[in-house]
């Protein structure tokens, strides 16, 4: 599959990393406007692991070459101070899917630090890969993807179940860099 991957910090390099061990065709891009829009028309599935204050200028990039696209959002809708930017009534990836309308916006990613990103895994122990969205075909090509990666790849239900994945992001980011866990752990399922 041809996969572009707005971002390149360790998010992005990390996903591009496992996707293509797993062989598929990855573009990671920076936030050079031509540059997002080429990768995007040039792709079947589109990734945003930017910071997600960048989304509006990636929006406008993508433009109608998102249009018909998996759009894969990775990014947490916080605040600098580390808080919630947007309370539960709505999430990062919903705001995503009002903006580019036809696209089919799925959230997955975001409960997981770089460092597990390309196999799923961290300390021997496979990580939970969460993934919500409204597009069922969408949502199915991203399990597959996240099952793929190494993790256990679990649907967690409609888009806006993206409002509850977002603060479980903002917990995992709190305990590791507020309370001083570090960034080498992760959430599992127990079933």
């Amino acid at each position: 599959m041809h996969i572009a991957i707005i971002g390149k910090g360790n998010v992005g390099t990390a996903l591009q990393a496992g996707l293509s061990q797993l062989g598929h065709q990855v573009r990671a891009v920076g936030r050079d406007a031509l540059l997002v829009h080429q990768a995007a028309l040039a792709s079947e599935l589109i990734i945003l692991a930017m910071p997600f204050s960048e989304t509006d200028n990636v929006v406008t990039a993508l433009g109608v070459a998102a249009n018909g696209k998996v759009v894969v959002d990775a990014t947490n809708l916080l605040t600098d101070s580390l808080h919630l930017a947007a309370g539960f009534d709505t999430s990062g990836a919903e705001q995503l899917q009002a903006k580019l309308p036809a696209a089919r916006v799925v959230k997955a990613f975001n409960t997981s630090f770089a460092g597990t990103m390309a196999s799923g895994h961290v300390k021997g122990e496979q990580l939970v890969g969460l993934v919500a969205g409204d597009d069922a075909a969408a949502k199915q090509t991203v399990l597959e993807i996240v099952d793929a990666l190494g993790f256990d790849a679990v649907d967690a239900g409609p888009l806006l179940m993206a409002r509850y994945l977002e603060p479980m992001a903002l917990l995992n980011i709190r305990l590791a860099y507020v309370q001083g866990l570090g960034p080498n752990m992760g959430f599992r399922l127990v079933r």
